[in-house]
């Protein structure tokens, strides 16, 4: 088979391909457009928003362990009105060229995630925007919104009210039931749900009896957290019908493609951006490949597939 379809229709967003970098690994696409030509790639999710400017957690903040790394970025960035005026305008090419550029918004209260969405929103700049409701790494944000049905809802609704484009909420694992969650995201307005964010962990050297994080804690991803996001995807796609970006541990189109099967839509690359450059061109490569080989014309053919 020579050619084969990867677009998809992801809610009211078309895809050229199912691929996305995930926020918080590919800062706003610069950097790793000196390594390829980042239109190969369905959409880039760019580095997370905050009202103002933020230095973030202070180091150490990066702690490899099996399988994954630990991070306590804490939401470094240089605040919405820096990233409008410097960072979203070069990306406009991508856009021209059919890869969507989408916003991420995190924030400390409901005015701050409502005032920063508006922004992005009316800028123009972005395809979507993802809110981030469910970091770990964080105190008195992030995953404070993300692990209660109702705050979910009032966040969400919230921000709906002041948002033109389309809403993706990215939902924690760190719950007791991830459909509960899922159910509040989608109620509320999300068109999109994506999922998973990081597992909350820590590492500790027992020579110095010391948290290697100076957080003590961080957010867990690469292969390790793949088991887990696989099963929550599932579990929120056979309960509802509602676009899904599955997410953790995808490192190959192999992987990509047990995340489609699983009720997926779409896939985000985060932690192999890390550990190779061209880590999610290669999952776009060889998604592309693996359907060749499976003789499958169109990508869209696995979505949901799984047979149980």
């Amino acid at each position: 088979m020579d050619k084969v379809d990867c677009r998809v229709q992801l809610g009211p967003l078309k895809l050229k391909n199912p691929v996305l970098t995930m926020s918080g690994t590919f800062g706003f696409g610069q950097e790793y457009g000196k390594y390829y030509d980042l239109s190969a790639l369905g959409g880039i999710i760019v580095k997370a928003m905050t009202a103002n400017p933020r230095l973030g957690n202070p180091p150490p903040r990066i702690a490899e362990t099996p399988g994954g790394i630990l991070n306590a970025i804490g939401l470094q960035n240089p605040g919405v009105d820096a990233a409008i005026a410097e960072e979203l305008p070069p990306l406009q090419d991508l856009r021209r060229r059919g890869t969507l550029v989408i916003g991420n918004v995190s924030g400390y209260s409901f005015d701050e995630y409502c005032a920063v969405t508006k922004k992005l929103s009316d800028s123009g700049l972005v395809d979507a925007i993802e809110l981030n409701i469910s970091c770990p790494n964080v105190k008195g944000g992030g995953m404070a919104f993300g692990t209660h049905p109702d705050t979910v809802y009032k966040v969400v609704a919230s921000v709906r009210a002041v948002c033109d484009v389309p809403l993706i909420v990215k939902l924690s694992p760190n719950v007791t039931d991830i459909t509960e969650i899922a159910f509040s995201a989608a109620k509320a307005g999300a068109d999109i749900l994506s999922l998973i964010n990081t597992l909350s962990g820590m590492a500790i050297d027992a020579k110095r009896r010391r948290p290697i994080l100076s957080n003590v804690t961080g957010g867990l991803s690469g292969p390790a957290i793949k088991p887990v996001a696989l099963k929550m995807v599932y579990q929120v796609a056979q309960a509802m019908d509602i676009p899904i970006i599955g997410v953790g541990g995808i490192v190959s189109g192999t992987d990509a493609a047990e995340f489609l099967l699983a009720g997926a839509t779409a896939v985000g690359v985060g932690t192999a951006n890390l550990m190779d450059p061209l880590g999610a061109l290669k999952v776009v490569q060889e998604l592309e490949q693996f359907l060749k080989e499976q003789k499958i014309r169109s990508v869209t053919e696995l979505i949901g597939g799984l047979i149980v």
